[in-house]
């Protein structure tokens, strides 16, 4: 494995952006709590949860530059698209298929992001198809530029996937050729042990999926999914080498997957009571808000606060998008074919 060390980046945070960092990480908790809760109560048809992979997701998506970096998430990145600006009511209107879901006015799965404003690319469910198509993007990028002889646009394109899909033949072409031609991708592995229910020694011969990015001539990169000032680092790295041309990353986040797969899993079937247990230890929210509360940053008042307004900012998403009108079937067609708006 290539290692770019995240510790040469000079973080550049502040306490202002650790406590945002831990909002936004509390947002999509809260949030994906309420869509488990909808779910149960027969009003949400699918959930899809990024309980576990917030610290990944947050600290990922904040090395990024909302409207200018293209993003292809894949349906557990409910942190990243909260990063990047997509609003508690607007993930709220996808998951209630209201005309008001920017992703596509109400006709996608819920948690198929997608938002042409912030270059959020919708994805399809059968997983790995966002990867070449960041690697399309990517290589449009490095055309424009060796067309104008300079760069003209240092946007790169970032791209994300769990384990189980790093398995997909796509994948090994997407990255085989971002290799080749150095493109300004940042491939992102949310590592979380389990592809729905088959555990990782079932889907792979390494240990650590970033391995395999000696084998396409770039480097793979560890990181502590847990930690969200490390997978920060460890992207704006990438990030940074992508906008100076020197080509690809793939970063492998290890994360806990705290719920089932979606909500038509059961994990119990597959998980020992102790196992689920023990991956509570980790959770990332409770992990990053004991680091803040040692590093006085925050105490249980700020904490309460944050928690009581991200509270309210969720009844309110979840009583607009209830209240909202489906789309109109005239719109059929508005967002499966590119127009000229």
């Amino acid at each position: 494995m290539t290692d770019v060390q995240p510790g040469s980046v000079a973080t550049g945070l502040d306490h202002g952006d650790l406590v945002a960092i831990y909002e936004k990480m509390l947002l999509a908790r809260l949030l994906d709590e309420r869509q488990w809760i909808l779910n149960r109560q027969g009003k949400a048809p699918f959930v899809i949860s990024c309980q576990g992979h917030e610290a990944a997701q947050v600290g990922s998506a904040y090395a990024l530059t909302p409207g200018k970096d293209w993003i292809l998430p894949y349906y557990r990145d409910l942190g990243v698209v909260l990063t990047l600006g997509v609003t508690p009511s607007e993930v709220m209107m996808g998951l209630f298929a209201r005309a008001g879901d920017p992703n596509s006015g109400g006709r996608q799965m819920p948690a198929h992001y997608g938002y042409r404003k912030l270059k959020i690319v919708t994805q399809s469910s059968p997983t790995g198809t966002q990867v070449p198509h960041a690697v399309g993007i990517g290589l449009g990028i490095k055309i424009r530029n060796e067309l104008a002889g300079r760069i003209v646009d240092d946007a790169v394109a970032w791209v994300s996937f769990g384990e189980g899909t790093s398995s997909q033949g796509e994948v090994h072409e997407a990255m085989n050729l971002a290799g080749i031609h150095r493109l300004p991708v940042i491939f992102v592995c949310e590592n979380n042990g389990y592809a729905i229910s088959v555990p990782q020694r079932m889907q792979m011969g390494i240990e650590n999926v970033a391995d395999r990015a000696a084998g396409y001539g770039f480097p793979g990169v560890v990181v502590d999914g847990g930690d969200p000032i490390a997978c920060y680092e460890a992207t704006l790295a990438a990030v940074e080498r992508a906008r100076r041309g020197e080509g690809p990353t793939l970063l492998e986040f290890k994360c806990v997957r705290l719920t089932p797969h979606s909500s038509d899993d059961n994990d119990r079937t597959y998980r020992t009571p102790e196992e689920i247990k023990a991956i509570r230890q980790h959770d990332p929210l409770a992990r990053f808000a004991a680091y803040l509360q040692a590093e006085g940053i925050l105490n249980e008042a700020r904490e309460a606060e944050l928690r009581e307004r991200i509270k309210r900012l969720v009844n309110e998403a979840t009583a607009a998008a209830e209240a909202a009108p489906p789309p109109d079937p005239a719109t059929l067609l508005q967002h499966v074919y590119c127009g000229d708006q």
